[in-house]
C-alpha cells in the first residue's frame, strides 16, 4: 500500500502516452519540459516523439529555435484489443487531468 506521495513502481500509461497528452496540452510545448514533467530523460522523449511522428500520430512544424506539433488525434491506437479506437478518446479523457503542478491546462 502506497502512502503520501511516493513514486509508484508502475502506471498505467506508458511514457509515449503521457508524452502525447503533454503535447495535446500544449502544442508547443518543449522537450525538456516534458522530460521534467513525466520524469524520464530529455533523449527518451525524442525518441517517443520521432516514434509518434513515424506512426503519424503527429506532424512538428519548425517554428524560430522549437517546434509546434499537432497531432492526428482521429488515428486508431495500435494494439489489437483497440483498434478502431482513435486517440481523441484518450487526449479527451486525460488531457486536462494530471497536470503537473504549475502547468496550466491547454486546449487540444
Amino acid at each position: 500500500m502506497q502512502t503520501g506521495r511516493e513514486t509508484p513502481a508502475w502506471t498505467f500509461l506508458t511514457h509515449h502516452a503521457r508524452v502525447l497528452l503533454e503535447i495535446a496540452r500544449n502544442p508547443e510545448v518543449r522537450l525538456r519540459e516534458i522530460a521534467s514533467w513525466i520524469g524520464i530523460t530529455e533523449r527518451t522523449v525524442q525518441n517517443i516523439v520521432n516514434d509518434l511522428h513515424d506512426a503519424g500520430y503527429l506532424t512538428r512544424e519548425r517554428v524560430g529555435r522549437h517546434n509546434r506539433y499537432t497531432l492526428n488525434a482521429d488515428l486508431d491506437f495500435r494494439y489489437p484489443t483497440e483498434a478502431g479506437m482513435p486517440v481523441r478518446r484518450l487526449i479527451a479523457m486525460f488531457a486536462d487531468r494530471d497536470l503537473p503542478e504549475g502547468q496550466p491546462s491547454h486546449p487540444t
